[in-house]
């Protein structure tokens, strides 16, 4: 029998800067076996994310063995952030990666962050 699907704390807060910032988000935190917990989408683009407590001892943080197995096995695109500001950077990355630019909300929202 499968434990219920644990949330981080900050993972709410993400998830509302993600939406803010002109991203659709689907939590997957509840299918399992490593899969990571946001389905993050932004031009035509989606991408993977694995949430983990920032504010918890290093230990706390690390990837589970399901997610280590998961991670290991998955040859697309997938990112683990501990922050909003890590989060919002992994997108701007990930959009110029594919030569998109990112929307003028993210960018203000990660200047806001660095100001």
């Amino acid at each position: 029998m499968r434990r219920a699907a644990k949330v981080d704390a900050n993972q709410g807060e993400i998830v509302a800067a993600l939406r803010k910032s002109g991203c659709s988000v689907s939590p997957l935190h509840t299918v399992g076996g490593g899969v990571p917990d946001l389905l993050v989408g932004v031009a035509d683009l989606n991408m993977l994310m694995e949430v983990k407590d920032g504010a918890k001892p290093p230990s706390a943080r690390k990837l589970t063995p399901d997610q280590i197995e998961w991670h290991s096995a998955w040859q697309g695109q997938k990112v683990v952030v501990e922050t909003v500001a890590q989060a919002l950077h992994a997108v701007a990355s990930y959009l110029s990666l594919h030569g998109q630019n990112a929307p003028p909300l993210l960018i203000a929202m990660l200047t806001a962050l660095a100001g």
